[in-house]
């Protein structure tokens, strides 16, 4: 039984709960068991919480007593270790924090909870969730399920490992630029960056840039992803990006009175895309044309004007550099290399700061244009499946290009705020994973989640779990 366990989703997971076909004790074990069996490889968990069996038996309890029980009533989810949890470490992979325990959880942590949801474990990172790969001073890196020789990503490589291997059914990422979107893509799972400010970041650090940073859902089926973005989003009082009503949706949806409309896109606007993701991008668009979409290939000006990745580090970089190097003074000893990289950038010049920002505002508009027309836009996640660990470099086609190119079909996203969901949706010729990216208009994660559902249905994929 726990070898099927551990691949339940979660929603089902809270099914057999709900109905007594299986027992929160029963479940929490069984992830803690392959925790254990696999995590060594991974390293994709880092802490354990302590309280996560005890917490399993009063959800037993409740369940047996035949109380009132919530959505993810004794499910067990795991959560990137950016994100605070009371009395459990949070150490956002640095040695400057080694040791740090919050005395509250992040607004996103309480709501799982308050949906009945059991943490189990915090998950590996990049130092400060600043890089493409999780690596770091204080728990090392983590490996890709699907090959250890492979990257999972970053920064919430940890997250997208644990659950893609088992050890976790559901979890809490993060994403400045690529870090759910890109992870999840590179493990063969889903991610939602939901629009900017729709979750609130309270509770989380580093929370500079804010207007880039989102907090969302990963997991292994788009139903899970929907139940948690439902629990998660909505305004906290605390969080002044979060502000639209949790009930507001500007999807259309499986709305039964028009067809879909979506546009496909792999070049030009993202940088140059290997050939099978591409091919992938392709497969998908034939599937939703098949399942009763409106699908063709589209160019977005917008993309092709203004370079969405240089826009984003002149403008990310001025304002993270001061919040680090606050958190890290006399302890510079202690700092990774990315860190120290980007401490030691140049700051941009104010006169092209500004012009980073007029390009961001032109990119907001050049997709508010192409949304009058689609309801959404398919794309690559990246441009290559996982890549080995620790590249400067990545060849795609053949072309060598800076390993920040990895990020170059996912921050136009975060430079805009509009929600984006990776699905795997193909393998490449070496088993791996590839992903593809689903993004509609500002507050209209319903369009995205109801296209999930669909690549889904008719996905494909057959390996869906890394033999580990």
């Amino acid at each position: 039984m726990n070898s099927e366990i551990i691949y339940y989703d979660a929603t089902k997971l809270a099914e057999l709960i709900r109905t007594r076909k299986v027992s929160p004790v029963e479940v929490v074990q069984a992830h803690l068991d392959r925790i254990e069996a696999v995590n060594p490889k991974l390293n994709a968990i880092v802490t354990v919480a302590d309280d996560a069996l005890e917490a399993a038996k009063a959800a037993e309890a409740a369940v047996m007593a035949g109380d009132e029980l919530g959505p993810l009533h004794g499910v067990p989810f795991t959560v990137k270790d950016s994100i605070d949890t009371a009395g459990v470490l949070t150490q956002r992979g640095s040695p400057i924090f080694k040791g740090r325990i919050p005395n509250t959880d992040a607004v996103s942590v309480a709501r799982m909870k308050s949906a009945g949801a059991i943490l189990l474990a915090k998950t590996n990172l990049p130092e400060f969730s600043y890089s493409t790969e999780t690596d770091n001073l204080l728990t090392g890196r983590a490996n890709n399920p699907w090959n250890l020789d492979r990257t999972p990503g970053g920064s919430s490589g940890g997250e997208s490992a644990a659950i893609a291997a088992g050890m976790s059914p559901l979890g809490l990422g993060t994403d400045l630029a690529i870090s759910i979107r890109g992870p999840a893509a590179q493990t063969g799972i889903i991610g939602l960056k939901a629009t900017h400010g729709r979750i609130p970041m309270t509770g989380i650090w580093s929370r500079a840039p804010r207007r880039f940073w989102h907090v969302g859902p990963m997991a292994r089926s788009v139903r899970d992803i929907a139940l948690a973005y439902s629990l998660l989003a909505g305004p906290d009082g605390a969080d002044g990006f979060s502000t639209s009503p949790l009930k507001f949706d500007a999807g259309v949806g499986a709305s039964p009175d028009r067809r879909l409309r979506v546009g496909w896109l792999v070049e030009p606007g993202f940088g140059p895309i290997d050939a099978e993701v591409a091919a992938t991008v392709q497969a998908a668009a034939e599937a939703l044309h098949g399942a009763g979409c409106l699908v063709e290939p589209v160019r977005i000006p917008a993309l092709e004007r203004d370079n969405s990745l240089e826009v984003f580090n002149r403008l990310h970089v001025m304002e993270m550099k001061p919040a680090f190097a606050q958190a890290t003074a006399g302890h510079e000893s202690e700092m990774f290399k990315i860190s120290k990289g980007m401490l030691a950038t140049p700051d941009t010049t104010m006169g092209d700061f500004i012009l980073a920002e007029q390009a961001a505002e032109r990119l907001r508009d050049g997709f508010a244009e192409y949304f009058q027309r689609y309801d959404a836009l398919l794309c690559p996640v990246l441009p290559i499946p996982a890549h080995a660990h620790g590249l400067s470099e990545i060849v795609i086609n053949g072309q060598s290009v800076p390993a920040v190119q990895i990020q170059g079909a996912t921050v136009p996203f975060n430079v805009t705020g509009l929600p984006g969901l990776s699905i795997r949706f193909g393998t490449s010729r070496d088993g791996l994973p590839i992903g593809v990216q689903l993004v509609s208009s500002w507050m209209a994660e319903s369009t995205i989640l109801h296209l999930g559902s669909l690549l889904e249905a008719e996905s494909p994929v057959r390996d869906l779990h890394p033999n580990i």
